[in-house]
């Protein structure tokens, strides 16, 4: 237990983390921002290529959290963690509400360039660069791009009041996935803690923005039925909105409200980060 980081300390740390990345220059955003997106389309074409293997997309959702664990060990740019963390520091005044926004603008265009590189890359190589049809990987990510758009629009107002609260939902898990990663000093800490929030939130198929920027165009590129303002329209923008209510609110502000009084001098010195 050397290596575990109380609350109130972590918290702290995601101020500080959001300080630095509120100071980052604009190259270093969008190439950190391009490797965290591309990380999550690896991991997504590697969960539906197992959940088509094996026929249990449960045990494509256990290794999913791999490309998460990439992007916390390796201090990568993800929009739906910075949705969670760069208000702290506001909320501190440490920095300024337009340093969050400038942040939340340059790590969505890096994940979204990165996403649609891979999913470029990934229709080359899974169709002989338009040759084949890519088989039942292929398959499923046609089937999820229809599935992630028109089957919300076809009800209309309450598909996307359905697919927005998927939205919340999907990132009070993801963006805690980022909190927890906090809580340990160790690598084998980290993997541990940011792993289990993402399992959870890929099992039961919330929507995430990022993820959703490689797999709705990817299956676009595979020839589903999908149109340029069926994805923006009925998943991204309401998706991004909800996972920036579903972090903002009930992971970032909840945690900032309950735990940012407790005075971090009072904690084990055993629970301060190294």
């Amino acid at each position: 237990m050397a290596d575990y980081v109380k609350p109130s300390v972590i918290i702290q740390n995601m101020i500080d983390a959001a300080v630095l990345k509120a100071a980052l220059p604009a190259r270093d955003v969008l190439i950190r921002g391009a490797l965290a997106g591309a990380y999550l389309a690896f991991v997504t074409t590697m969960a539906f290529l197992i959940g088509a293997q094996t026929g249990q997309f449960f045990y494509g959702a256990v290794l999913f959290p791999a490309g998460f664990a990439l992007i916390v060990l390796l201090g990568m740019e993800l929009l739906t963690g910075n949705f969670g963390m760069m208000p702290l520091a506001a909320f501190d005044r440490r920095i300024t509400w337009r340093a969050v926004w400038r942040n939340w603008v340059l790590v969505f265009i890096g994940n979204l360039a990165g996403s649609l590189v891979y999913a470029a890359l990934f229709w080359i190589a899974i169709t002989d660069c338009g040759h084949v049809a890519g088989g039942p990987l292929a398959d499923a990510l046609r089937g999820l791009a229809v599935k992630k758009t028109t089957a919300y629009a076809a009800f209309g107002g309450a598909g996307l009041l359905t697919v927005f609260v998927k939205a919340i939902l999907c990132n009070w898990m993801v963006s805690l996935g980022s909190v927890v990663g906090l809580a340990s000093t160790s690598t084998i800490g980290k993997v541990v803690g940011c792993w289990l929030p993402i399992m959870i939130f890929v099992t039961q198929g919330y929507e995430h923005s990022v993820v959703n920027m490689f797999a709705i165009p990817a299956g676009m590129m595979l020839g589903a039925p999908v149109s340029f303002a069926d994805w923006w329209l009925w998943n991204e923008i309401p998706v991004t909105l909800g996972n920036l209510v579903g972090a903002l609110v009930f992971t970032g502000g909840a945690l900032y409200v309950t735990y940012r009084s407790a005075p971090i001098s009072n904690q084990d010195p055993a629970s301060r980060p190294v």
